[in-house]
């Protein structure tokens, strides 16, 4: 009897993880696997290690960074729109940890040549240009005057403003795919359900929007009064990163970011160029010791 017992017990796990299994993350996660994206198996179950797969995936296309099979990624991706996608929980520190630490398996892939080099972002929302940005803000009554333009060819007024990159010197270890997803950790963090969770990211001591020596409480504080501004966020990694060795301290990071607040009807979008200045803190990670950014915004 017992021993019936156990075999229909068993046979109702499998079951359950059959019906608990989703169809459509199962073609996700082999689609990702054939990208070079996700290595684990095809098992239809949406886990942390999916979720920074996707979260891979959507930094290297130019989606909107949100670490869920969402609409745009399942276009992208070949598939239906997931039926899943607005039940997933927002994504956790085991997510963007996942992205922030290096995923040596992807990069052998990536210098190997067994998954192509990123293409520029796209998206079926193209995310808008530098110049339109400063287009629409001269319509914006609080927007300051625009900048003039220098002399290199075909950049725009928002470009003008960033140095032009200059060679990284022989020794620099960071490859721009590995700060590519550290950039898209930083993001994802700014999403985690645990508020500030950024913060780990930080220094002791860290030059924060042209304040010097901001400690990391302040800049707790700092998250805090900006998730109470602004609940509902999305970005997106809007072009290439600029890298830039920085004399004694480390690299420089500059890349457009593209975003969405909303408070209730409160509304504010537009692009920033963010600077990250991180400095290596192992083999394998940094921490940031200043960020500062010129930005473009429209609130309604």
């Amino acid at each position: 009897m017992k021993r019936f017992f156990f075999v229909f017990a068993a046979i109702g796990l499998c079951g359950l993880g059959s019906a608990l299994a989703d169809e459509s993350v199962q073609a996700a996660q082999t689609r990702l696997k054939e990208g070079g994206f996700y290595f684990g198996n095809a098992t239809g179950m949406y886990d942390s290690a999916t979720a920074a797969a996707v979260t891979r995936y959507q930094i290297r296309h130019g989606l909107a960074i949100s670490g869920k099979l969402d609409a745009a990624t399942a276009q992208a991706l070949g598939l239906a729109a997931t039926k899943t996608a607005e039940t997933e929980p927002s994504p956790t520190s085991d997510t963007w940890r996942q992205l922030r630490n290096e995923d040596m398996q992807f990069l052998k892939a990536l210098n190997s040549g067994a998954i192509p080099p990123p293409r520029a972002p796209t998206s079926s929302t193209p995310a808008p240009s530098p110049a339109s940005v400063a287009k629409k803000a001269q319509r914006a009554p609080q927007a300051p005057p625009p900048r003039v333009a220098d002399s290199r060819p075909n950049v725009t007024r928002e470009e003008a403003a960033i140095p032009a990159e200059r060679p990284l010197s022989p020794d620099a270890s960071a490859s721009r795919e590995r700060l590519r997803d550290y950039v898209g950790a930083f993001v994802l963090a700014g999403l985690d359900p645990r508020v500030g969770a950024e913060l780990e990211f930080f220094g002791e001591r860290v030059d924060y929007f042209g304040e010097r020596n901001f400690d990391r409480a302040r800049i707790q504080r700092d998250l805090l009064r900006y998730e109470a501004r602004w609940p509902e966020r999305r970005f997106w990694l809007a072009g290439d990163l600029r890298v830039e060795q920085e004399r004694g301290v480390g690299l420089k990071v500059t890349f457009p970011l593209r975003y969405e607040l909303r408070r209730g009807s409160k509304h504010a979008s537009g692009q920033v160029w963010k600077t990250l200045t991180l400095r290596k803190t192992g083999s394998d990670d940094f921490e940031i010791v200043a960020v500062n950014e010129r930005k473009r915004s429209f609130t309604r």
